[in-house]
């Protein structure tokens, strides 16, 4: 497993998951396990940052919290045990962070967008050499996603502009993108999906034997949500890693776990993500979330 810092002090618990009734996770606060991918993100969020707004959509999560807005994939499956059962607002984000680490996903995803809010906010993209989606022209009435504009692939979207890189490569996605298809057409393409609905998709437990020989991988920010990043980046060693999506957390702690690309968006306008995300609205956001790439290959 990746081990990049030398002692546990950097992502220790702190004591706001000593008190009584706080949200904390027996048995996941050691320094050398996979738990540390999620301790470091959570100890980087300041203690003193409360949470004023939850809200779980058909599609979608947000938190919003004195730091700003953060979004996640509202995931299904895992336990259906809760580790909390109270409100979320009110209460410190870093503690509400702690369910990124929950084995029940709705509640993890809760707990990625709590990280989101502290993570995916422009002053700390910027510091980290965000590149932004430009404003792209589109018809009057186009349907507009995150991955494209009445159908056809974004131009800034990552697998758009990394195309030139992929071709006569290994390329595995993790999560079946929309528009996937065209990366087959140049590179040998492996889609790894939980719950398979196309002839290219192929079921994830075969992440095994597929990761370790690929060039490059893409892996949906969903796998930070069921605790599967630790252990595929761990797989992912040899390759250039693509985190994609909006569930992705935006750290500089991510990139020294091997990522090499981060691929987020964040929110611009809090009114109309939360209007979308409680009206059940799947991935026509809009110009809710404007879309960044984060590029540490050159580095």
């Amino acid at each position: 497993m990746t081990n990049p810092c030398e002692n546990g002090e950097c992502c220790g618990r702190g004591d706001v998951t000593e008190r009584e009734g706080g949200i904390a996770f027996p048995g996941t606060y050691e320094h050398d396990s996979p738990w540390k991918f999620y301790n470091h993100l959570i100890g980087g969020i300041p203690e003193d940052i409360l949470v004023k707004r939850v809200c779980a959509g058909v599609h979608w999560v947000y938190v919003e919290a004195e730091s700003g807005m953060g979004s996640a994939f509202s995931t299904s499956g895992g336990t259906s045990r809760h580790a909390y059962a109270g409100s979320l607002t009110g209460r410190s984000l870093r503690e509400d962070a702690e369910l990124s680490k929950s084995w029940n996903f709705r509640e993890a995803s809760f707990g990625v967008a709590a990280l989101n809010a502290w993570y995916a906010q422009k002053e700390r993209t910027d510091a980290l050499g965000a590149v932004y989606d430009p404003a792209e022209p589109k018809a009057a009435g186009a349907e507009v996603s995150r991955d494209s504009i009445d159908g056809k692939p974004r131009k800034s979207d990552v697998f758009e502009v990394l195309m030139p890189d992929l071709a006569g490569k290994k390329v595995t996605v993790i999560g079946h993108f929309p528009h996937i298809e065209r990366v087959a057409e140049i590179a040998e393409l492996t889609v790894l999906e939980r719950n398979c609905t196309s002839d290219i998709d192929t079921p994830d437990p075969a992440c095994e034997y597929v990761l370790p020989s690929q060039d490059y991988v893409f892996m949906t920010g969903v796998t930070i949500i069921n605790k599967t990043a630790p252990r595929l980046l761990d797989l992912t060693k040899q390759a250039h890693n693509v985190f994609v999506g909006p569930s992705v957390v935006p750290a500089e702690f991510v990139f020294s776990w091997g990522v090499d690309v981060i691929a987020g968006s964040v929110v611009v306008d809090p009114e109309k993500l939360r209007a979308l995300v409680e009206e059940g609205a799947g991935m026509m956001f809009g110009d809710a979330l404007q879309m960044y790439r984060i590029d540490r290959r050159a580095c």
